[in-house]
């Protein structure tokens, strides 16, 4: 999307938007995956759980905490992590709003 151009849809939008993008690689789908099974912040063990480098794995946790779905507190030279419920539970919000809009259409739509 070109610069500025955000501005001009709804703050749902964006917000739908910004959590798609989050959700748009398999590496970071396999994370979230990982760390919602987890009940405690995890430090260092993503990288053990995927066939990616460590700064590669570094890269999407970063996104995945711009998005705000993931938490990160430094302990020592180590970052844990851990899901963001609050975040989380909004991103669940957003997407059953967007998929409970749709209404069935016609048996022949589109054919």
């Amino acid at each position: 999307m070109g610069a500025g151009k955000h501005e001009e849809f709804s703050v749902k939008h964006n917000r739908i938007s910004k959590y798609a993008k989050a959700l748009a690689h398999p590496a970071r789908v396999a994370i979230l995956q990982f760390l919602s099974k987890k009940k405690s912040c995890m430090c260092g063990d993503i990288v053990e759980e995927l066939p990616l480098s460590q700064s590669t794995v570094s890269q999407h946790l970063k996104e995945l905490k711009e998005a705000g779905l993931i938490k990160g507190e430094t302990e020592g030279v180590k970052v844990c992590y851990c899901i963001n419920e609050k975040e989380w539970k909004a991103a669940q919000l957003c997407f059953n709003t967007l998929f409970n809009n749709y209404k069935e259409t016609l048996e022949n739509c589109c054919l």
